[in-house]
């Protein structure tokens, strides 16, 4: 069963992450959307959250190196808060040379948890971890709509015994548990039946109850971390609540991980680097190039004729040689049952000379047969095998060594200077993003086929000769329109139509760009391509200059 969250829970994890992290110095943020994970890169350590429903954990590790593809986020975590009554935790980074504040907000509600960055005071999502649709939005760039408040009473603690009798002394004892849920404050389905535990005078059960609650939410029932046992699943929770089960821990970090199934053993190191964008690129087209390759195997074992046909038509030929007019094309002969048979024949040969090319045919066709299904399944066992790495190198379970490994060896780039330049230029987007420009021809081969990642975006100044310009992107969909206009601003500036006034620029995603063979240096052919209208605007170059 996943972790059910209430607002004490958050509450009391927030106060811990407080503890833990105020003060720490952020450098990246780490959003992986398909396996549902975050992870803060600090400089004294590693935060990580698995925020899939399913699962949950946590943990703090040693510090991790940020990767290419992780998002910048220096600054320095003012600390840790939770909303009164809600399922939200708010981590609160001071940024660095004056940019503005920003809050890593984490959003538990029901199976929907998500992450995301968002920028004050505008309130402008930076980042996302799983993009929302309607009714409410997460998007980058979109503004950042809170979670809609409970307006149960006593969230910021103040709620009277004269009240909370008020509320739940009218109200059927049946009924009492919807009533404290729907109206007080910091309740839920875990604290509930401990809030209203009868036993003895009912109106002292319910003043009980609110010394209870009172106790909890003013912090003056000291917290003693466990994990409980709910109806065979485990549920950390700042106190043991009566009636249930519960395993004491030293921290709700300790409990999260030993609920979720998901804490890293004693001295486990930190959460592997990413795989470089470069050699995850050369995976999938080796990947692709598999795929394309049992695709071809399984259309080829599909269309093997029939060997018995072949030479029943052979044999057909021979019985009625008398019966073919020298230099046809088709004929049309009666079957050994009396039905009519079509053959198509080669006109250049006679008509031996057909019935052997059926019988070559049927051979063929027989040595296929026995072929092609073990030679398909091993290109089908390679095409898992690379599929399963593929999968690893993104969710961190695959090293580098290890694809570079199943790589052939013109892609491994094992002979590369680590002291040869760049094949590009680096800028930075008004969202953050890097956008890398190509330094020419050759460099524009090298920039897209092994330092760009799948799902970066590929630029290039339409029908005009220019740069190829990648702008970094690790998010499903396409990336925000201000800093994708802003990198097809760079493909303009960087190609001959740089002093038209309008220039179109077509983009993709990498994985949709193509170099056919034999093409010249440069030559790509994008698919699914979209295009854009800037103007070339020379005062970016040096606005988004990051070099």
């Amino acid at each position: 069963m996943p972790i059910r969250w209430d607002p004490l829970l958050a509450r009391h994890l927030a106060l811990e992450l407080d503890r833990r992290l105020a003060g720490a110095r952020a450098r990246a943020l780490r959003l992986d959307g398909e396996t549902r994970r975050m992870t803060l890169l600090l400089r004294e350590g590693t935060f990580w959250w698995d925020l899939h429903p399913a699962r949950g954990g946590m943990g703090i590790l040693p510090p991790t190196e940020p990767g290419p593809a992780d998002l910048p986020l220096p600054g320095r975590i003012r600390g840790v808060r939770a909303p009164d009554d809600e399922r939200v935790l708010l981590l609160e980074i001071l940024p660095e040379r004056g940019r503005p504040p920003r809050d890593l907000v984490v959003e538990l509600l029901g199976n929907q948890w998500n992450a995301m960055v968002v920028e004050r005071p505008a309130g402008t999502v930076r980042h996302v971890l799983v993009r929302r649709g309607p009714p409410r939005p997460l998007q980058v760039g979109g503004a950042y709509a809170p979670p809609e408040p409970s307006h149960r009473e006593g969230a910021d603690g103040d709620l009277p015994l004269a009240r909370w009798l008020e509320i739940l002394e009218p109200v059927p004892p049946p009924q009492r548990r919807r009533a404290l849920l729907a109206g007080v404050a910091w309740t839920s389905s875990l604290n509930a039946d401990a809030l209203l535990e009868g036993g003895g005078d009912p109106a002292e059960a319910l003043r009980r109850g609110h010394a209870l609650w009172r106790g909890w939410v003013h912090g003056e029932i000291t917290a003693a971390p466990c994990v409980l046992a709910l109806g065979g699943s485990d549920q950390p929770y700042p106190w043991p609540l009566p009636g249930k089960p519960s395993t004491p821990h030293p921290s709700l970090l300790d409990a999260m991980d030993a609920a979720a199934g998901a804490a890293p053993p004693a001295g486990d190191s930190p959460p592997p680097p990413q795989v470089p964008p470069e050699i995850l690129a050369a995976l999938e087209t080796v990947v692709e190039g598999a795929a394309r390759r049992a695709a071809r195997l399984r259309r080829a074992l599909a269309e093997i004729p029939d060997p018995g046909t072949l030479r029943s038509r052979g044999d057909l030929i021979l019985a009625r040689l008398g019966h073919l007019p020298p230099g046809a094309r088709h004929v049309t002969l009666e079957g050994f049952e009396g039905e009519p048979v079509e053959l198509e024949l080669d006109p250049t040969l006679p008509p031996h000379g057909n019935a052997d090319a059926l019988y070559d045919a049927a051979g063929r066709a027989s040595r296929a047969q026995e072929r092609l299904p073990g030679i398909l399944l091993e290109a089908e066992e390679r095409c898992a095998a690379l599929q399963a790495l593929l999968d690893g190198a993104r969710d961190g379970r695959a090293s580098a060594e290890e694809v570079r490994a199943a790589l052939p060896p013109e892609r491994r780039e094992a002979d590369v200077d680590p002291a040869a330049p760049l094949p590009y230029r680096s800028f930075r987007s008004s969202g953050g993003l890097e956008i890398r420009v190509g330094r020419g021809a050759r460099a524009n081969d090298d920039l897209t086929f092994r330092h760009a990642a799948p799902g970066d975006v590929w630029l290039h100044a339409r029908h005009a000769q220019g740069a190829h310009v990648i702008l970094r992107w690790s998010r499903p969909g396409a990336p925000p329109a201000r800093d994708l206009e802003e990198a097809a601003v760079l493909a303009a500036l960087h190609s001959r139509a740089r002093t038209s006034g309008v220039v179109p620029v077509d983009w993709a995603l990498r994985k949709h760009v193509r170099k056919p063979r034999g093409a010249p240096a440069g030559a790509v052919t994008p698919t699914q391509a979209k295009t854009l209208l800037v103007r070339p605007d020379t005062t970016l170059l040096e606005k988004l200059s990051a070099e």
